[in-house]
């Protein structure tokens, strides 16, 4: 009795299975010993596959690895990447859960800012190596006539987050990469909470304090609420210098009208 070959998607589920270490995964059957064990020649491109996991996480995460230290930084990377292995190809899409995965790792409890210096590489990597996108014109906001700007929505550029936390991580993170002992031993822990944003712009990845209204003002803005709804819940008389502030910085890419019945775009824009 002869065994059908398997096809090549079968072929490569497998090795992607085994690869991963999952419980269903055995390519063995479709490896040819000469010599060496089918399971070892799987362990070898399985190490080399959670080294380049293992490289990804470094590269994302600098700051959070000179917090902690290598030892320690590589094996939480190496049990996290046993517990959540890639789920494509692009490398630079991994690892977008290590800030949860450290808040719950109780080795790393006692560093609690260690959480959200990580969710501030993360959307650092994600303003990297977000695509390009043409800022939005500003001369078309002069097409918006009152009843417009009712219901303008702003359409946000892909490179650009918003994060509040209740340490100071921009300062714990521009310490520890520019490795200045002296800036990081005067950062006050129990100082007032900050608000970022970050955004890519042409000299690269920016990360900007803005006060808690401006946050919330942002965040709705990036969340696709109106203009009209987004300064109703912060009555501002500031808001329209930081909305400025906003438009030029490139933070959003194109403007849309709608309310409870349709949704359409002014003279759209190519982006």
């Amino acid at each position: 009795m002869t065994t059908c070959a398997p096809t090549l998607l079968e072929l490569q589920c497998a090795v992607r299975r085994d690869l991963l270490g999952l419980a269903d995964g055995d390519a063995s059957g479709y490896v040819v010993s000469d010599g060496l064990a089918p399971q070892a020649r799987l362990a070898i491109y399985r190490n080399t596959a959670n080294s380049t996991l293992l490289t990804a996480l470094k590269l994302t995460y600098p700051a959070v690895q000179a917090l902690v230290g290598s030892e320690f930084f590589e094996g939480a990377a190496r049990l996290f990447i046993e517990q959540c292995p890639a789920s494509n190809a692009l490398l630079d899409s991994y690892g977008a859960l290590f800030a949860e995965y450290l808040a719950h790792m109780p080795e790393a409890a006692s560093l609690a800012y260690l959480p959200d210096t990580a969710r501030l590489e993360w959307a650092v990597n994600e303003a990297l190596h977000a695509v390009d996108a043409k800022p939005l014109d500003l001369q078309r906001l002069a097409q918006l006539d009152e009843a417009d700007l009712q219901a303008v929505r702003f359409l946000p550029s892909p490179a650009v987050r918003v994060l509040e936390s209740p340490f100071p991580v921009d300062a714990i993170w521009r310490a520890v990469l520019s490795q200045d002992d002296s800036a990081l031993a005067t950062i006050n822990l129990a100082a007032d909470p900050v608000w970022l944003v970050i955004h890519r712009g042409p000299l690269g990845v920016e990360v900007s304090r803005m006060a808690k209204g401006q946050c919330r003002f942002t965040a709705a803005l990036l969340a696709g609420r109106s203009l009209h709804d987004a300064l109703a819940d912060v009555p501002d008389a500031e808001t329209s210098v930081w909305l400025a502030h906003l438009l030029a910085s490139g933070c959003f890419v194109d403007v849309c009208l709608s309310n409870q019945a349709s949704s359409r775009t002014i003279g759209r824009q190519d982006t």
